[in-house]
């Protein structure tokens, strides 16, 4: 099966180069040039990922990227001209998957894509059964379902929200440095740019726990980084 990706940028150049990597690749490539054409090849498509550019006409990738979280937990790389950490840091907050600055190595590009929709789409084992979620508290994971329910409710979790979740809960106790999750969930070297962890731990409190400013499962270890424990402080 041939993933679909849209890439979405109002730069002619950076849409032919990234269609031009990503079919080597085996992909099948939709291209949009703003924000309202993005999100007409979204509703047309159903692409598997997206690669969206902030800085559109019509529409921005912010907007455009509100409007898809409201509706779909789909893959979601923002791409960017700015560099600033408040740039990063709001891209992360509503819900991008990754975050890159422009220029970018399309190679790297790539890269992200294919681990990205390697952990979504990773073939379930044959035969599993309930004994392979993790169950907590109230707190349930179902890794080949990629569900997580807390206190009965279901919650959406992005796609890198859901595999740091099952990284800290699947090794309950152990201690995480920002470095070792960034290296563990993204596999891609951020030369020591922890913004990305630090906003996507924020995210999953605020989703998964009771009260996010006293969390009962993802605890942060002054100075080094994250544990997941499954009892109260």
């Amino acid at each position: 099966m041939a993933f679909t990706v849209l890439v979405a940028d109002d730069e002619t150049n950076i849409t032919d180069v990234c269609t031009r990597y990503l079919e080597r690749e085996g992909y099948r490539v939709v291209v949009a040039h703003d924000g309202e054409a993005a999100l007409r090849a979204w509703k047309a498509e159903q692409p598997d990922l997206i690669i969206l550019d902030v800085m559109m006409p019509k529409l921005d990738g912010w907007q455009v990227c509100e409007e898809i979280r409201n509706h779909q937990d789909i893959p979601i790389i923002m791409l960017t001209a700015r560099s600033e950490e408040i740039d990063r840091v709001m891209g992360l907050t509503m819900g991008a998957d990754d975050y890159v600055t422009k220029p970018f190595s399309t190679r790297e590009l790539v890269l992200r894509v294919k681990a990205i929709l390697r952990r979504v789409h990773k073939p379930s084992k044959t035969g599993s059964t309930a004994g392979d979620c993790l169950l907590f508290d109230e707190l349930a994971i179902y890794p080949t379902t990629r569900r997580v329910i807390a206190r009965g409710q279901e919650i959406d979790l992005t796609v890198k929200e859901f595999d740091l979740l099952w990284l800290l809960a699947s090794h309950p106790g152990q201690v995480f440095s920002r470095n070792q999750l960034l290296s563990r969930v993204w596999e891609i070297d951020y030369f020591g740019d922890t913004t990305t962890v630090t906003v996507h731990i924020r995210r999953l409190r605020e989703k998964i726990e009771q009260t996010p400013s006293d969390p009962q499962y993802i605890k942060t270890v002054w100075g080094i980084g994250y544990k997941f424990e499954d009892r109260k402080a």
